[in-house]
């Protein structure tokens, strides 16, 4: 697992939607209000992403549906996750990581809209 440091065009996009949409709202909504808000920025950006991913669990080559969902997934190769959260926690990190390796997408963020200044609330992962 890394930071992800170098210059991902589709993931510094998204950041200026999730900046764009804090801007807007602030702080204090349900992840629902964000999620809707962040879909509107995309689809107005005609930028390919589906919400509420359904993610099974393979176990002993047997898929389950544990009611996994990832928030939203842009252009097959970015999970978003996220958050309203008084402050992100190590637990965060390991799920959207978890996320990523089950889903074999190898890049992640995990967005917490819960901070005075979004970007203190974001998280770049890659596998």
């Amino acid at each position: 697992m890394a930071s992800l440091h170098e210059n991902d065009p589709l993931t510094e996009k998204f950041i200026g939607f999730a900046i764009e949409v804090d801007r807007q709202l602030g702080p204090g909504l349900l992840e629902s209000a964000y999620e809707e808000c962040l879909c509107f920025e995309l689809k107005q950006a005609e930028i390919a992403f589906r919400r509420q991913v359904p993610l099974p669990v393979s176990y002993k080559s047997v898929r389950l549906d544990c009611g996994y969902r990832l928030d939203l997934v842009i252009e097959g190769r970015l999970i978003v996750e996220l958050k309203t959260v008084e402050r992100l926690l190590p637990i965060h990190e390991a799920q959207l990581l978890t996320y990523m390796k089950l889903s074999g997408i190898r890049t992640g963020l995990l967005l917490n809209f819960n901070t005075a200044v979004l970007k203190d609330g974001i998280r770049r992962l890659m596998l």
